[in-house]
């Protein structure tokens, strides 16, 4: 690693988090659950794009919103290159993605669910 991790704080958590709504509202992509962490973010998103184009797109919006904050240096690297995507094909799929999105990532810090 060239840099130290990147942390999020609460206003980091909470710019990455509209961000990410914001982008879903543009893009008329459902955001179902989304639970910003201090290290790294879990999102379960309906969209008409790739899983890949999604993450990616989200990666850059939360770096724009972090930028906007002003607390970090020129040049921080704040996200890993790839991370984890997923297809889900199926309704107990869903409901195990937003569970696990939601409610299985220890102490809840800034966390998104969509009313059902």
């Amino acid at each position: 690693m060239a840099q130290p991790p990147y942390l999020l704080d609460a206003s980091r958590c909470s710019a990455t988090l509209q961000a990410i709504q914001d982008l879903c509202a543009r893009e008329s992509w459902l955001l179902l659950a989304a639970h910003i962490r201090t290290t790294h973010v879990h999102v379960v998103v309906e969209a008409d794009a790739t899983p890949e184009w999604v993450m990616s797109s989200f990666k850059r919006v939360a770096s724009r919103a972090s930028n906007g904050l002003g607390l970090d240096g020129e040049g921080r690297i704040r996200w890993a290159r790839h991370g984890s995507t997923r297809y889900i094909w199926t309704k107990e799929q869903l409901s195990a993605a937003i569970r696990y999105t939601v409610n299985a990532q220890g102490q809840p810090l800034v966390v998104y669910e969509a009313a059902r």
